[in-house]
């Protein structure tokens, strides 16, 4: 079924179509200087000293864990309440999960669960700015500090947030971008790795090139690598993107805030807050959950009744530690927030190129359906 309303949708200007056709007209299409002009870009707007672009957010965290050497079954702490790609690289690389339950208001992991799960297995805590809501950084940063391990911040969903006056993604040993097409700016594929670490960042543009060694001969090569490489086509497009994320943050700022006011009267539902303690949100997406009077089940109708009417929604997210991947692994983690939000939550229809029409019609129809559920359960 084609979506009237598409649950996220790319902004790219004649300004990024030119950008990209002029490294199209030039012989530099990959490791040319579009990238190391992105790369600068991003490292002076985030307060990072190296940056290094790589094709995927997913890529660049691989990178955070080869480059900061954990070691096979070492235990690394993180949110079940997050995207899959967190919990590919660390079994990938026979890494221990450790899940910690969020908090059921800002959807983040809270400094004490995270204490509490450390361990003398722990060798890294990876803390994910959910929705770009930024999460308690400053403790996380003390926490890791204190207990000798690293802290590798996950900014793929955050890029324009803040906490305490710096930019999400400058905070860790490591940092992570993604620039997927439903993130604030897009690449079309790919992905950051932020460290101010100069070591760190030499190691990781080494892995990126498939292992090659640049004190060595182009053929030769010191250790396995990958083919992370992100084309000056992607990088071309990003630079021009990155030109105006403070108007997009705004942008998007200004949306949630129209949603927020559109549904504050809407008793089946929570909504997320505005603001935050000495930081800024950069909205990713606008994501709501059902009262507890609802479940599951509930909340899969409204999404297929929303889908129905050509409107496009989100289940946010699958709890990790309940993915069939990890069926073998025992015992399941008692996460209850967790599993109480990923029963309810729901994202809207949110790009910065919504009109108030549409915010309005997505807001009836989410109430209509509420309605309607409510009459189908009584």
């Amino acid at each position: 079924m084609s979506l009237r309303i598409p649950l996220a949708k790319p902004e790219v200007t004649d300004a990024d179509r030119e950008a990209v056709l002029a490294v199209l007209r030039s012989p530099f299409l990959s490791m040319g200087p579009k990238l190391e002009e992105f790369e600068s870009a991003i490292s002076t707007y985030v307060g990072s000293r190296f940056a290094v672009a790589v094709n995927s957010g997913t890529s660049a965290l691989h990178l955070a864990l080869k480059t900061l050497h954990l070691q096979p079954g070492a235990e690394v702490i993180l949110p079940s309440f997050a995207f899959v790609a967190p919990l590919n690289v660390l079994l990938q690389e026979k890494l221990q999960p450790v899940f910690v339950d969020i908090d059921a208001t800002t959807l983040n992991v809270t400094s004490e669960s995270v204490e509490a799960a450390i361990t003398s297995k722990t060798e890294a805590i990876i803390a994910i700015h959910t929705f770009g809501r930024p999460v308690a950084i400053d403790q996380l940063r003390s926490i890791a500090d204190r207990h000798k391990i690293y802290l590798i911040e996950d900014a793929c969903e955050a890029l324009g947030a803040e906490s305490s006056g710096q930019k999400a993604g400058s905070f860790g040993d490591v940092g992570i971008l993604a620039f997927y097409p439903n993130k604030q700016i897009t690449t079309g594929e790919g992905g950051m790795f932020l460290t101010s670490n100069e070591p760190l960042a030499d190691h990781a543009r080494q892995l990126r090139n498939q292992g090659r060694d640049p004190s060595l001969d182009w053929f030769q090569q010191s250790e396995v690598g990958y083919s992370y490489r992100l084309s000056d086509i992607n990088c071309a497009l990003g630079i021009e993107q990155l030109r105006r994320i403070e108007s997009i943050v705004a942008r998007r700022q200004a949306l949630a805030s129209l949603y927020q006011a559109k549904l504050a009267a809407c008793s089946e539902i929570l909504t997320p807050g505005l603001e935050v303690n000495s930081g800024r949100i950069s909205w990713f997406c606008y994501v709501i959950q059902l009262s507890q009077d609802f479940d599951g089940r509930d909340r899969d109708w409204v999404c297929q009744n929303l889908v129905r009417h050509g409107i496009g929604v989100g289940r946010y997210f699958a709890p990790l530690h309940r993915q069939p991947v990890l069926e073998s692994f025992s015992p399941v983690p008692n996460l209850p927030v967790t599993d109480h939000v990923a029963d309810r939550v729901l994202a809207l229809p949110f790009f910065p190129q919504m009109t108030e029409a549409e915010v309005q019609e997505v807001c009836d129809t989410l109430q209509q359906s509420l309605t309607e559920l409510r009459g189908r359960k009584t």
